[in-house]
């Protein structure tokens, strides 16, 4: 099964969409909470080459992006290749 990580904050609109997306297409996510969490912050930092913005979503500790990205996959039928692949 693949591993989907979403680095997100307590506050974030678009974190609880992304989130609500997933519980919504039954797909399993580890979340991180960059606000609460320096670690995760830093291991965010390094995946995404520097991003300061949440939601950023890794599946199998691959970078797709944030909230806007999920959904193109989702819409071009690329994701579900995406969570099968292991």
């Amino acid at each position: 099964m693949s591993e989907v990580k979403i680095y997100s904050t307590g506050t974030c609109p678009m974190c609880t969409r992304a989130k609500g997306l997933f519980d919504k297409w039954n797909i399993d996510f580890i979340e991180v909470r960059v606000d609460m969490d320096r670690a995760g912050l830093i291991e965010m930092s390094k995946i995404t080459n520097g991003a300061r913005t949440v939601p950023q979503i890794t599946v199998n500790g691959k970078w797709i992006g944030s909230l806007t990205e999920l959904t193109e996959l989702h819409m071009d039928g690329e994701l579900d290749h995406l969570m099968q692949e292991d």
